[in-house]
């Protein structure tokens, strides 16, 4: 099972890898929503989970979901946004778009175990 984490601060992408490796999982991690695409079209078929910042350059994460989920090949991977924006109708407009769950930073790393694990257990 491969986590893809797609933030622009490699101390965020650093500390998900440690939630995710310690839940037993495999590590993936780029800087932007492009760098994702381009990771999905090249290593999609492996990816069980996307982790999704909403603020990046070149695509940024909001973007990218839409992306994600008008293509067929990977509109079932589920996506959790790991971000910063907490306007409410931004959130609600990313769980309409196809997010299944919603983590706003600052957060521990219990908080993101607890949310990993949730939307895991979706996928069974």
């Amino acid at each position: 099972m491969i986590v893809l984490s797609v933030d622009d601060s490699n101390i965020i992408r650093r500390f998900i890898q440690g939630a995710v490796e310690a839940l037993g999982l495999e590590f993936a991690g780029v800087d932007n929503g492009q760098a994702a695409i381009d990771y999905l079209n090249e290593h999609g078929n492996l990816v069980d989970l996307i982790l999704l910042d909403w603020n990046m350059p070149v695509l940024d994460g909001f973007s990218t979901l839409q992306k994600l989920k008008a293509d067929e090949r990977y509109a079932q991977i589920p996506v959790m946004m790991v971000t910063t924006e907490t306007e409410r109708t931004n959130i609600v407009k990313a769980i309409q778009t196809g997010a299944k769950n919603y983590l706003t930073k600052p957060f521990s790393q219990e908080d993101l175990m607890i949310k990993l694990n949730e939307c895991l257990s979706l996928m069974v």
